[in-house]
């Protein structure tokens, strides 16, 4: 039996918080960041877990970044949202209810707006956040930093997509662990 801060894959979820097209240039690590969730949404369909993306209001700030959405299956929707906090959208609470998860793995931006707002209703409802480090931005380092001390202050606990995936796996008999380490290297 594991420490209860390991990553369980019969309990966890993959969230992915409005990274959006409109925010490309507003954003300096922007690419950066969309490039590392991409990294993670792959991981998690190869290991079969779901996923959860969300856009704040598409209709202005566009669809999910490109890099990601060509990692998603090709039927997929993404949540649509007006509140920071993805917990307010219905459909968010109810596709969380349905797959039945204990552990979330949050990443998106902005770091200090929608994914603390998020993280910190999650905690709320008894789920335990895990937030990618790696897969995070603002646009100001500083607001990045206070977002991450105040989750982290609540219980949110850090992570990164390798440490994130690896943990999935458990060791290198699993099935999936060449996929994952090619994805990774």
């Amino acid at each position: 039996m594991s420490h209860p801060a390991i990553l369980d894959s019969k309990i966890a979820a993959l969230v992915v918080v409005d990274v959006q097209e409109a925010f490309r240039n507003a954003i300096p690590d922007f690419a950066v960041v969309a490039s590392r969730v991409s990294m993670a949404v792959r991981g998690f369909r190869l290991l079969g877990l779901p996923i959860i993306v969300t856009e704040q209001y598409p209709a202005g700030l566009g669809p999910t970044a490109e890099e990601i959405r060509l990692s998603l299956p090709d039927d997929y929707e993404a949540v649509e949202k007006t509140a920071f906090n993805a917990c307010a959208a219905g459909e968010f609470i109810d596709q969380i209810e349905t797959i039945e998860v204990k552990q979330i793995i949050l990443c998106g931006l902005e770091t200090h707006i929608c994914v603390s707002q998020t993280a910190h209703d999650l905690l709320e409802r008894g789920l335990q956040v895990h937030v990618l480090t790696d897969s995070i931005c603002s646009r100001f380092e500083h607001d990045k930093q206070a977002g991450l001390a105040k989750m982290q202050a609540a219980g949110v606990v850090p992570s990164s997509v390798e440490m994130a995936l690896f943990e999935l796996l458990r060791g290198s008999g699993h099935d999936q662990f060449k996929e994952i380490q090619k994805l990774i290297k």
